[in-house]
């Protein structure tokens, strides 16, 4: 009905219904990770998460975006998201975003991860990058841990940014954002990377969130390639990208595009995930 928002917040029963279209994005970013080696097209890597996804009965819920034909983003380098596969082959020491999705049953996950390319001939560039992608991963878990103690959504913001400030000079994206999930990829409410004024949503069991930071070596400015799709920073510098899916509940706190719930990332912060009951 006109007026009535709906509401940000899943039932139980929907949240077990989410824990399959996690575990089926997990299954095609495992797929992928796998495959990843110099010589690999991002277009053959698009082609393996379809697999894993099919297999586990999903779909891939980002061929449903409008205008957008592929399983995954794989951004390469400068990309820091939404890079369109294609015949482009994986060189020794890139570095390799990959966001995917998957819808079953009407609901929906999304989840990526980056990964620096082994090259003994530019030892720097790979030091570099994977200090880079070692933030951006750890930005998450205390963004995913900070989600788990938190009164309101924002606080998530304050704790990614916090932990990547402490680590150095790298440049937080601002114009893009993580946001809700549910019957939707995305849905709201926004999940910021960075301090914000406001308090957002009240954190309590049925919230559903994709908690994702992208971090960059050098600016955060970025610009959107012909491709009307790909986001690449205007400097140049290289970027990385991770994300996953969290449900709060009753009992805490689950990662449902992780297969073990999140508890490896979250341990070092004492926290135990437990699944939806």
């Amino acid at each position: 009905m006109p007026g009535i928002r709906r509401s940000i917040y899943k039932s139980p029963a929907q949240l077990r219904l989410m824990r399959e279209p996690g575990l089926a994005t997990a299954d095609s970013l495992d797929a992928v990770r796998a495959a990843v080696r110099p010589g690999v097209t991002t277009l053959e890597l698009d082609a393996i998460a379809e697999r894993a996804i099919v297999a586990r009965g999903g779909r891939p819920n980002f061929a449903l975006e409008p205008g957008y034909r592929h399983t995954i983003c794989a951004s390469v380098n400068d990309e820091v998201v939404h890079g369109v596969p294609g015949d482009r082959t994986l060189r020794a020491g890139d570095i390799l975003s990959v966001d995917s999705g998957a819808i079953l049953d009407g609901w929906n996950g999304d989840a990526a991860f980056t990964v620096v390319l082994e090259d003994p001939s530019r030892p720097d560039l790979v030091a570099e990058r994977r200090a880079l992608n070692e933030v951006t991963e750890q930005a998450l878990w205390h963004g995913i841990a900070a989600l788990a103690t938190a009164s309101h959504l924002n606080e998530v913001g304050e704790a990614v940014e916090a932990y990547i400030l402490s680590q150095g000079d790298y440049g937080i994206l601002t114009d893009y954002v993580g946001h809700g999930i549910g019957r939707r990829m995305h849905e709201p409410p926004p999940v910021y990377n960075y301090s914000v004024r406001q308090k957002g949503p009240e954190v309590r069991p049925g919230l559903v969130v994709a908690i994702e930071p992208m971090v960059v070596a050098g600016a955060p400015d970025t610009y959107v390639r012909d491709d009307g799709w790909t986001v690449a920073t205007e400097d140049g510098s290289s970027a990385a990208h991770w994300e996953h899916s969290v449900a709060v509940h009753e009992d805490g706190v689950w990662v449902l595009t992780a297969h073990d719930g999140g508890a490896q990332g979250l341990r070092r912060f004492g926290i135990a995930p437990a699944p939806p009951a």
